[in-house]
């Protein structure tokens, strides 16, 4: 379950990680008042469940309370990326220093956490990660261990953030476990010129599993706005958000799966989607999986790059035989196969002979192909 910005920004709020003042209005006329009481001047706001907002229209600065209502009315009923905006939140501005990128995920397949960091965070950070992933850092965080101070201190200094994003770093920890989380960021973190370090922008998926344990959220019925890929991907249980680019991706494991979606970007080719099928996966899921992706007319090629673990490659190569037999595939997928049974895996689909499909030996070169095919 995603949770809109202000609903992110709530959760940070309640666990100490400050956030600048802001209301959430559905009506331009109550934006009008909002203004007026944040002081005038405000940053409005759409609230969608989905990236890149202010590239859309989605996120402008209102100079006094008349340009915030006139900016509120011009912004409900927008189309973001298939969803209609229905709220905006009009939140006090601030004068920026530096922008930093923090979050944590889950990595189904390692078993354990992803702290994941960078000093060069904002809405570029896409291409940070795509053009110089040495920027980026990743941590591996034990869940019995946990986020500690140290831990915290860890992080920000291996991705050179200022070293009072330590206690960030812990509130964002804290959120991840008390609120039943498999996914918190903050991008932008921003330090202003006055020297305070403020989240000016959240993203935090919950577990549906654990909605029972916070009612805060009502029966959280389904966004009417949800890109419909995203809602059949939930129906079968799947961890699949929809991306912008061409190249297909489905992998086991959280940590991989964002590793590969950065090889697909540094190839040159921009991923149509984050799509793990998790560590313990069957061929099921899996058929289901490219199943979907399939189903994404914006797809030009397919990765599947599996690390075979509790799910071995041979139930890999298994699975994608079955979405053959179910679905006519008409765009070229790249598979690359590695640990357990893969060569028995790999002769699987040796015997299978699409001649759409093919196997790669290593990641890079599996990304390079994929990227490749994207654009012929």
């Amino acid at each position: 379950m995603d949770l809109y910005e202000h609903q992110a920004r709530e959760l940070f709020k309640d666990h100490g990680i400050p956030v600048p003042d802001a209301a959430v209005v559905d009506h331009p006329r109550e934006a009008r008042r909002a203004a007026e009481l944040l002081g005038g001047r405000v940053v409005v706001k759409a609230q969608v469940k989905t990236g890149g907002r202010g590239k859309a229209g989605g996120v402008k600065l209102a100079t006094d309370p008349a340009a915030a209502e006139l900016t509120t009315r011009q912004m409900l009923g927008m189309d973001i990326k298939g969803h209609t905006v229905r709220s905006v939140m009009l939140a006090r501005p601030v004068d920026i220093a530096a922008e930093f990128y923090v979050g944590y995920v889950l990595d189904r397949a390692a078993g354990r956490f992803l702290a994941i960091a960078s000093a060069e965070g904002g809405m570029d950070i896409e291409e940070v990660a795509a053009t110089r992933p040495e920027a980026v850092v990743r941590v591996p965080v034990d869940p019995a261990e946990g986020v500690t101070h140290t831990k915290a201190a860890e992080i920000a200094a291996a991705a050179r953030l200022p070293a009072e994003a330590a206690g960030i770093l812990q509130g964002l920890w804290q959120v991840l476990v008390r609120e039943d989380a498999l996914l918190v960021e903050v991008n932008p973190l921003v330090r202003t010129t006055d020297g305070r370090l403020l989240a000016l922008d959240g993203k935090v998926t919950l577990d549906d599993n654990a909605r029972f344990r916070h009612s805060r959220w009502g029966d959280a019925p389904a966004d009417p706005a949800t890109d419909p890929l995203e809602e059949a991907a939930a129906a079968k249980g799947l961890n699949y958000v929809k991306l912008d680019g061409r190249v297909g991706v489905i992998g086991n494991g959280a940590g991989l799966v964002m590793s590969t979606l950065d090889v697909v970007a540094g190839c040159g080719a921009r991923p149509a989607n984050f799509l793990d099928i998790g560590g313990g996966a069957s061929a099921q899921v899996m058929a289901d999986g490219l199943n979907l992706i399939l189903a994404d007319t914006d797809v030009r090629s397919v990765l599947v790059n599996v690390f075979g673990g509790i799910t071995a490659c041979d139930a890999v190569a298994d699975g994608i035989v079955q979405a053959l037999e179910s679905v006519r595939l008409t765009r070229p997928l790249v598979v690359r196969l590695d640990g357990n049974n893969a060569a028995r895996g790999r002769a699987i689909l040796d015997a299978r002979a699409h001649p759409l499909v093919e196997q790669a030996t290593t990641m890079d070169a599996a990304a390079r192909r994929a990227a490749e095919l994207s654009i012929t």
